[in-house]
């Protein structure tokens, strides 16, 4: 019997097996991509075929240390172009024709020859003519409307701005039948009271440049709102901008963007309360401008709290919103009573009220109780320094001096106590430092002693007539009414140098106290720290031969400040008067300084 034995080939057997390992790799393969890894590429689908547009929030109020609205929101009625709408509609109307500009762009990094629709041959065309009829504005910046088109298309293009009463009724009486053209109601920042507190609240303005935005990253299209540009404005700008909402828009498979897919509103930002009383505001500021140039504050002694702080002449920061006019611009810059300049933090010579430094400094050095004659005057080296009263005023205490601010007493009394001694205290009270309000601005004046001449006039010496020029407020010396009145506390609180305050508070929308994460930090984070700047180191006892000689001044005869006088002798102060440079020519600075209820 035959048999038929019959041989696999091995190389059949190893083809067979690579040929079913590899289908069942595939098979494994489209299982991880199908069923793992599945909603991640759904999600990369959906992602790409969605236009994130960002929608800008309102921004939060600034308020008073009593909730008065200082610094709000109107609302302006645009006259905006939806551009997109505008394609469309034309493209219906003209059987799909659509006439085209070509210009150079980039694609995946190489500079390619692109085309696009003529956005401004549509205009022209579909539009113009139409609000022309009507007597509608329609003129327009031919380059910023491509320019808008080509990368921020699906934010509309603000065609009239700020529009009148006029022309939005009649936007709003004829059906123009004008697809893309609408009458949009927009928030804008209002400062309800112009002018008053403008060098504190400071104004808005539009971002310099979009990229630069930290969030630029996160959107398709992106709509900027106001950012603070100066002071509280700018200082608590973080919380005051609020947060951005989107608009999520869908993409066709051929790139056009045909339907809204989600809107997640904007959240206005929080409201920020400062320690100022808008009543005292008013007061300092009525008062000013019966001077025509001068600066004031009010502080509380107790906690360094900011209750006014006014300039005169001002502006109104209303002209700022959206953009100052360049002609507006020119003239508030080229006015000679600068309008601009904050007075209350610039620094001018203190004059006599510079007097109370010296008279802190000789209490620190145990002199206070020691009497000096003025004869009219005090020869230093070559040089003699006369007191106002040419005839003397005799021999005197710390507290008469103080009354009847006599110079020659000073000039001794400057010199027994040292100008270490004068330039510790100084420091000790915030001088020749800035004071830490967290405005822009601030000057920090000048304490001068010998390390300061040092750097300033090195072929020099320091001499007693230096001294003595320091002593009174003259030479060098150089205080803003900030530091002053801060330094003034100090000896109306018994010894105790604030740092300003200006922020009381920030609250959300709904006045809810916000100290949460995200705002607390920016209060702690401010140049205004919170406390005490130090002790002076006086005791209080030594501290009321100061307060009896400015209680003085105001309230008996022969005070420099009797008319300040009020019922029942509250009121103690101390004035003084130096000479300034400004514009070429000699400024008389005029100062009075007070604290009341004296005790």
């Amino acid at each position: 019997m035959n048999t038929l034995h019959q041989r696999t080939d091995p190389r059949l057997l190893f083809t067979v097996l690579l040929v079913v390992l590899g289908t069942m790799g595939l098979e494994w393969r489209l299982w991880q991509v199908q069923i793992v890894d599945g909603p991640k590429y759904a999600a990369q689908i959906e992602d790409s075929a969605s236009v994130r547009v960002r929608l800008p929030p309102v921004r939060g109020d600034i308020r008073d240390r009593h909730g008065v609205l200082l610094a709000g929101n109107r609302t302006r009625f645009d006259v905006a172009f939806y551009l997109p709408e505008m394609v469309r509609a034309y493209r219906e109307q003209y059987g799909g024709a659509l006439p085209t500009v070509r210009y150079a762009g980039r694609v995946r990094g190489m500079l390619k020859m692109l085309s696009e629709p003529d956005i401004v041959e549509i205009v022209k065309t579909a539009v113009v003519p139409r609000l022309s009829d009507l007597g509608l504005p329609s003129d327009f910046d031919p380059e910023k409307l491509a320019r808008h088109y080509r990368v921020n298309s699906e934010v509309p293009f603000p065609f009239v701005e700020d529009a009148d009463f006029a022309t939005v009724a009649k936007f709003c009486e004829h059906d123009l039948g004008l697809p893309g053209v609408r009458v949009e109601a927009v928030p804008v920042r209002a400062y309800l009271y112009g002018a008053l507190a403008a060098h504190l609240l400071g104004y808005v303005g539009d971002p310099p440049d979009i990229a630069t935005q930290p969030d630029v990253g996160e959107f398709d299209f992106y709509d900027p709102n106001a950012e603070g540009k100066a002071q509280v404005e700018l200082l608590m700008d973080r919380v005051l901008r609020g947060t951005p909402g989107v608009r999520v828009m869908h993409r066709s498979a051929k790139g056009v963007i045909d339907a809204e897919q989600s809107v997640e509103p904007p959240k206005q930002g929080d409201t920020v309360s400062l320690t100022i009383d808008a009543r005292i505001q008013f007061i300092a500021e009525t008062a000013l401008r019966a001077v025509g140039r001068a600066g004031a504050v009010v502080v509380d002694p107790r906690s360094g709290e900011i209750l006014a702080m006014a300039s005169v002449p001002s502006f109104d920061p209303n002209i700022f919103v959206p953009a100052i006019d360049p002609e507006v611009w020119k003239k508030l810059t080229k006015d000679e009573t600068d309008p601009l300049t904050n007075r209350a933090i610039s620094a001018f010579p203190p004059g006599s009220t510079f007097k109370v430094i010296t008279a802190l400094a000789g209490l620190r050095s145990g002199i206070a109780k020691k009497p000096f004659t003025c004869t009219g005057g005090v020869s230093y080296g070559d040089h003699f320094f006369q007191c106002w009263k040419s005839s003397g005023h005799g021999t005197l205490t710390l507290s008469e001096a103080i009354k009847v601010s006599c110079n020659a007493f000073f000039y001794q009394y400057g010199n027994a106590a040292g100008i270490d001694s004068i330039d510790t205290v100084g420091t000790l009270l915030g001088l020749g430092q800035a004071p830490g309000s967290g405005l822009s601005g601030e000057q920090t004046g000048a304490l001068p002693g010998p390390e300061w001449l040092r750097m300033h006039a090195p072929t020099e010496r320091w001499s007693a007539a230096y001294t003595a020029n320091v002593s009174i407020g003259q030479g060098y010396d150089l205080v803003s009414p900030l530091q002053l009145v801060l330094a003034y506390s100090a000896v109306a609180n018994g010894g105790t140098a604030y740092y300003p305050r200006l922020i009381k508070k920030v609250s959300d929308a709904e006045g809810r106290r916000a100290n949460d994460e995200l705002r607390a930090p920016v209060v702690e984070e401010l140049p205004q720290r919170r406390g005490e700047l130090r002790r002076v180191g006086i005791s209080n006892g030594d501290l009321d031969v100061v307060r009896e000689g400015f209680w003085k001044v105001v309230n008996e005869d022969g005070g420099t400040a009797r008319r300040a006088r009020l019922a029942g002798g509250i009121v103690a102060g101390k004035t003084g008067t130096a000479q300034a440079q400004r514009h070429g020519q000699q400024d008389t600075i005029a100062w009075f300084v007070c604290f009341a209820p004296n005790d």
